[in-house]
């Protein structure tokens, strides 16, 4: 039985259809990432059978189901009211000091919608950290948000800011290292890689900078050990992004600028001085991406996991040491 996710979204590229075609294997792809398939491989990603992008059909009924949802959310205003037209747990199935994370189901009659979760932020920045998760949700390798969900109980939200956003039913790749038995095959763990950068170009190319590259921000949509370009992964939590005057905030007495940096995957420079907002650059996110995978290939081993103390990681990476390469990545990597 199909779920509403798989009548909204390509079972390739795990993306809202925005150019939904049939194959000659019956199924529905989004055109771009079908012709894309194709090319690379020539058979079904479902069937195994042979396709030809010549006879890629619209599929007109899928077309009206995706209008039908954009159009109601539109007319919503891309507001939400909880208890109205969405409801959430009791309880967060995740949390941190600044966010939690809840189950949430539509209570709208519309079978189409897509499966969601509930998230929360708080802190003196959350109206401004939520706005980059809802302006810059259009990338097929970051984390969809619908928008902003108001609560009617002004008490209840203190001050918070709650947003919808799709459901990543794999958890994050943090998780999913931990759990699995082996790690995954290196040609799958490099695609994955490839996705997370293609994520954090985006968000570079619209003057964003991540600032917390690690493999808990990094949710999976599909996997496949199989088949390295079958995995999708899509980049999420904010939590430090530094754009225009996001960062610049005033830390209270009992927490310095350096206490909300991610020092085990930060970069020299901002080790040295997190204060400053040119130290927050592309290069510094290419630092990250590398721990980041560093992390990956040691199966969510905590960075420098043999220094107890964040002071001395800060003190190695600021006089030059690196992370050894892992015994699990290839010469050629």
């Amino acid at each position: 039985m199909s779920t509403s996710n798989d009548l909204l979204s390509c079972p390739i590229s795990f993306v809202l259809f925005h150019d939904p075609v049939v194959a000659q294997d019956g199924h529905t792809y989004e055109r771009a990432a079908i012709e894309d398939w194709i090319r690379r491989n020539d058979k079904s990603p479902i069937t195994q059978q042979r396709l030809s992008i010549k006879h890629l059909y619209p599929n007109h009924l899928v077309t009206r189901i995706v209008d039908s949802f954009e159009e109601f959310t539109r007319n919503k205003k891309y507001q939400f009211t909880l208890d109205i037209d969405i409801r959430k747990s009791d309880r967060p199935f995740f949390q941190t000091q600044t966010k939690s994370i809840y189950n949430a189901q539509w209570l709208l009659n519309n079978d189409n919608l897509s499966e969601i979760v509930l998230l929360k932020i708080n802190g003196a920045r959350a109206r401004k950290e939520a706005s980059f998760y809802v302006e810059l949700t259009r990338h097929p390798n970051i984390v969809r948000t619908f928008d902003f969900v108001n609560d009617k109980d002004d008490n209840r939200q203190n001050g918070a800011v709650l947003l919808i956003q799709e459901y990543a039913c794999k958890g994050s790749l943090y998780d999913l290292l931990q759990e699995q038995p082996v790690l995954p095959n290196e040609k799958v763990l490099v695609q994955m890689f490839l996705q997370i950068i293609e994520a954090m170009i985006y968000l570079a190319s619209n003057q964003v900078i991540h600032g917390d590259s690690a493999c808990r921000s990094a949710l999976v949509f599909h996997v496949d050990p199989n088949n390295p370009e079958n995995n999708v992964v899509k980049l999420t939590d904010f939590g430090l992004s530094h754009a225009s005057q996001l960062f610049s905030v005033v830390p209270s007495s009992a927490q310095t600028q350096l206490d909300i940096v991610p020092v085990r995957y930060a970069a020299p420079e901002i080790l040295l001085d997190s204060t400053q907002p040119d130290h927050y650059t592309e290069k510094s996110e290419v630092n990250s991406m590398g721990v980041l995978m560093w992390e990956a290939y040691s199966r969510s081993t905590l960075p420098w996991t043999n220094v107890e103390r964040d002071e001395d990681v800060i003190q190695l990476v600021t006089m030059g040491d690196v992370l050894p390469q892992s015994s699990n990545c290839s010469q050629p990597y």
